[in-house]
């Protein structure tokens, strides 16, 4: 029997070089019906570097329910939808994967288009081990923040963590009491032309912040309790 319901892309699209976009995905943005996009505004500079002109509506954390429903009636007349966010694979760390669940939910087909993600992009050049890693997106910015990082300290694994830059020294300074010292990397405006990775221990990025400012799209990620993985 065939499907006739429309199918649901997920298309990885850039972190920050608009270079870093596959054949794949241009192709599909191009061919779909509709494109749901976390900030039609800002996806609008993309698909303007590519000459997509498909049509977009915004999908994002504080329309998801009503957005939810009026895509499952566009994929129910088989008109297929790519779901897009402001940078990297949707449906990480932002609401997609409530929309993915439902688009199952009905049937419909579920296809991802690979690509950026700043997860990966960080801790294959953080130098820390990457046999296993802990993605914890971005931490509560007050309750259950310290319960979160207290779960950190039996688990043998690099953490990682999406941080605002106006929070970062906060959570370098609350990981470092609760952890103790660790090797530690920020990774800031990844793929930009600013691109900076700082490699050292928690304490040592604290000091370092005490002085510094940093600005932008931060990753932080915490290595093991292993003295031998820390940086020289």
């Amino acid at each position: 029997m065939i499907n006739s319901l429309g199918k649901l892309y997920i298309v990885s699209t850039p972190i920050g070089n608009l270079a870093d976009i596959t054949y794949r995905a241009v192709e599909t943005l191009n061919t779909v019906d509709i494109i749901a996009a976390e900030d039609t505004r800002r996806s609008r500079v993309l698909l303007s570097n590519y000459n997509i002109k498909t049509k977009m509506i915004s999908y994002f954390e504080h329309n998801k329910y009503r957005k939810i429903r009026k895509i499952k009636e566009i994929l129910k007349t088989g008109k297929n939808v790519a779901v897009i966010s402001d940078a990297g694979t949707p449906a990480v760390s932002d609401p997609a994967y409530k929309l993915v669940r439902e688009a199952i939910s009905i049937g419909s087909i579920i296809e991802s288009i690979p690509g950026p993600s700043a997860l990966l992009a960080s801790i294959v050049s953080s130098g820390l081990p990457t046999d296993r890693f802990i993605f914890e997106g971005f931490l509560p910015p007050k309750k259950g923040r310290r319960k979160r990082m207290e779960r950190f300290i039996g688990e043998n694994a690099t953490v990682v963590i999406y941080e605002n830059s106006l929070r970062l020294k906060r959570t370098i300074k609350q990981l470092l009491e609760i952890l103790g010292d660790r090797p530690a990397v920020i990774c800031r405006e990844l793929t930009k032309l600013h691109e900076e990775l700082i490699r050292g221990t928690l304490s040592s990025l604290v000091a370092l912040l005490d002085n510094k400012k940093l600005k932008g799209e931060c990753v932080l990620l915490i290595g093991k309790n292993d003295k031998n993985v820390y940086f020289e």
